[in-house]
This record gives structure tokens, C-alpha cells and sequence, in this order.
């Protein structure tokens, strides 16, 4: 067992490498094998999103606070709110993030497949993402 006490891990700052705008992520748990399961808690300024990316066995998406959208690639962006979940399946190219004018929270869920639990693609332009007004 584990017990890892609020606070005692630092917010990681979401690099622009994989995300637009300032986002925070702050870890729950990342098992160590065999177990794969990785979860952390993502905070979105407004406007800020992740790139397009897929996760090679899913994800889960639990929002806690704020107002988000979310678009599957070749689809309409919908909104999501707190107390929405959303399974993204494995191989599924989207993008998640706040809405224009409101800050969003979730939990993230996912595992890793060798060692990895995302393929990060191309950043959402402003047009894209702009689609959804």
C-alpha cells in the first residue's frame, strides 16, 4: 500500500509541446507494473486544450468542475460538464480541453501498453477550435 498525501507531489505544468494554453496536472497514481492504470487530475485556464492525441488502450474522462469541450475526429466538438464521463475508446483520435470563456477540471484515467499511454499529434488550431461557437 501506498499512501501518498495531498500536496506531497508538485503541479506539473502541461508542456507546449502537447497542449494550448496553461494547463496543470497533478497525479492520483501511476501503478507500478504489472499493474498499468494512470490517473491525474487536469485543470484547463480558458481556452486551453490539449493537441489531437489517442491512447493506445483508452481513456476515461470524469469532469469535476467547470464547463469543457471535447471532439472526436470527424465529429461535431460537444460540451462537457461536471459530473459528465466520457470513455474515449483505445486508437481514438481526439482532443479535450476548457471551453473559450470558462476554466474546466478533470480526472483523467487511462493505462499504459509498453510503458506508454498516449501518442500526442498535431495542436488544435484556433480555427478548429473556434468551430464550436
Amino acid at each position: 500500500m501506498d499512501i501518498r498525501r495531498s500536496g506531497s507531489a508538485p503541479s506539473r505544468r502541461g508542456p507546449s509541446d502537447y497542449f494550448t494554453g496553461s494547463v496543470w496536472h497533478d497525479p492520483i497514481v501511476e501503478a507500478e507494473a504489472p499493474a498499468r492504470v494512470r490517473s491525474l487530475i487536469v485543470r484547463f485556464d480558458p481556452g486551453a486544450r490539449t493537441h489531437w492525441h489517442t491512447h493506445p488502450l483508452g481513456q476515461t474522462l470524469h469532469v469535476v468542475a467547470g464547463s469543457g469541450l471535447i471532439q472526436k475526429e470527424g465529429e461535431p466538438i460537444q460540451p462537457i460538464n461536471p459530473g459528465d464521463s466520457v470513455w474515449i475508446a483505445p486508437g481514438e483520435k481526439h482532443w479535450h480541453g476548457a471551453g473559450p470563456d470558462t476554466a474546466m477540471t478533470h480526472i483523467a484515467i487511462h493505462e499504459a501498453l509498453d510503458g506508454s499511454n498516449v501518442e500526442w499529434l498535431e495542436p488544435v488550431s484556433d480555427q478548429q477550435y473556434g468551430s464550436y461557437r
